[in-house]
């Protein structure tokens, strides 16, 4: 009996110390920086970036990407298009709002209506305009009804989910409590967060996923770049932004040592665009000249020491919607004093024309400046106008009073190129900002919509990315770099098409 008592307390201890050395390795913090204040915690209404990183670990969507940009289940189980504008969608069983209320159909339904009511002020109405109606099925079935096909059919669903057994009664969603004090579905669950103080979340024990293997993520509010710099520096700080100065002059030689540095091309471009409808402007001839007396490999080893890309064209690359045969132009200063020769322009009649951009971005203002001076090469003269974010937009970019501006763009893995491109968003308050017309691109884009068949969008994509490159209603200049260091106690990060991210539940923090 002795014999057996003592074998097992020496399997409990073994067991015991098996489980405690487990618990050191998974119970630990992940310290990270938000360099503004979250606005509304809330995923219909997180319209700033800090709003919609702590969002992303609260809240859950239907779908979301993987790793390589495809679009896969999340809160659904699986779907089906019955036909071309009927979507069937099955939802998780084993999901729990963090409150312990079990998910259903009840809360797709809670969130479709609730960005769809005019007392809500949500960039997503837009979104789900296509949407005819959402219909119960049963607890965990539900069905969409579109008014046409739609090829964003999917990707509006990747928006978070709202708990209808909380808010169904709730007054006024735009200050609610609940926007301080939200609860979701998604891996972590918000323990703290006050106004510029930092923001703690815990891992969610009954997420219907991969439980994170990090038991807390704290969020330092950091406002100054610099500070979160010198924080990363001091190992305060787990993972940061780095800028292309700080990886290329600052960095001491012990970094490598500590950190391990992931460099992917960011989803952004910036560009030069025209106002079309000055008929100055209007003659490819004198776009293309400039097109080509501007060197815009030179601009990105100038501005981010090569950590960026040329970009020759409106659509990301590496997906579906970028043309790879549209090649990057080169500088080309013969041909350009040529076709300004041909339109009557010359050292003694040189082409004269204003630039303007905001003041709150230097980078911009720096690509300005180089821009202006290798144009000079070719005889033309560049005028720089700098003007505060809000001025710029009311007295600038709005009512399109402009020459040219010099702005950028966001770009997504499935783009919606209509808001920028099509004839008919050059309104007032639209986003065609160079009045830009072109009937094959509104065609595409139009019969784009209808569809959700990817190979046909791919073509239709590819097509509208070719006629807006070849027709230079911008000039597209460059997609810097997003640069982020990881602590090598941080283990499994890796890159993928959507950042480092992707598997971030499978993170775990050693040796601390």
């Amino acid at each position: 009996m002795a014999g057996r008592f003592l074998s097992s307390c020496h399997f409990f201890l073994v067991f015991f110390f098996i489980f405690i050395i487990n618990l050191n390795l998974y119970s630990s913090t992940l310290n990270l920086s938000l360099s503004s204040n979250p606005s509304r915690l809330n995923p219909i209404l997180a319209t700033d970036s800090a709003s919609s990183t702590i969002s992303e670990h609260i809240f859950s969507s239907l779908f979301k990407y993987d790793k390589n940009g495809n679009i896969i289940c999340d809160l659904a189980k699986s779907y089906e298009f019955i036909t071309p504008t009927r979507l069937k969608i099955k939802l998780n069983n084993n999901v729990y709002w963090h409150d312990g209320i079990r998910f259903t159909s009840d809360d797709i339904l809670f969130t479709f209506q609730t960005i769809n009511n005019p007392k809500i002020f949500t960039p997503l109405t837009t979104s789900f305009e296509k949407v005819q109606d959402v219909r119960k099925i049963n607890d965990f079935e539900i069905e969409v009804l579109y008014r046409e096909p739609y090829f964003q059919a999917l990707n509006i669903w990747m928006v978070g989910i709202l708990p209808n057994h909380i808010l169904k009664h709730e007054s006024d969603l735009m200050t609610s409590k609940f926007n301080k004090n939200p609860i979701g579905t998604g891996p972590y669950v918000l323990k703290k967060f006050e106004i510029s103080q930092d923001i703690i979340l815990n891992s969610n024990k009954k997420y219907y996923g991969d439980v994170p293997k990090i038991e807390t993520i704290r969020y330092k509010f950091v406002p100054d770049e610099t500070t979160a710099f010198n924080m990363l520096m001091s190992k305060k700080l787990d993972i940061n932004g780095l800028t292309p100065l700080q990886i290329d002059r600052q960095l001491g030689k012990d970094f490598s040592k500590h950190f391990t540095v992931f460099e992917s091309s960011s989803f952004s471009f910036t560009y030069l665009g025209f106002n079309l409808k000055n008929k100055k402007w209007q003659n490819k001839k004198l776009r293309e000249a400039i097109n080509i007396a501007i060197d815009k490999q030179e601009i990105v080893d100038i501005l981010f020491f090569s950590h960026g890309q040329v970009c020759n064209g409106p659509f990301l690359p590496k997906t579906f919607a970028f043309n790879e045969s549209v090649k990057k132009t080169k500088q080309n200063i013969i041909r350009s004093k040529q076709l300004l020769a041909q339109l009557g322009y010359s050292k003694k009649n040189r082409f004269t024309f204003t630039v303007y951009t905001n003041s709150n971005n230097s980078t911009r203002l720096n690509a300005a400046l180089i821009i202006q001076h290798q144009l000079k090469k070719v005889n033309i003269d560049m005028k720089i106008k700098v003007l505060e974010w809000q001025a710029f937009l009311n007295t600038v970019v709005l009512p399109k009073k402009f020459d040219a501006v010099l702005l950028g763009w966001g770009m997504s893995l499935m783009p919606d190129a209509r808001p920028i491109w099509h004839t008919k968003s050059d309104t007032k308050g639209g986003f065609n900002l160079v009045g830009y017309s072109n009937h094959i691109v509104d065609k595409n884009i139009e019969l784009s919509e209808k569809t959700t068949d990817m190979k046909i969008l791919s073509k239709l994509y590819k097509e509208i990315f070719y006629e807006i490159s070849n027709d230079l209603p911008y000039i597209f200049l460059y997609i810097p770099n997003s640069i982020t260091a990881v602590s090598k106690d941080v283990k499994n990060v890796s890159n993928s098409l959507i950042g480092i991210s992707h598997n971030q539940e499978s993170w775990i923090i050693k040796d601390r």
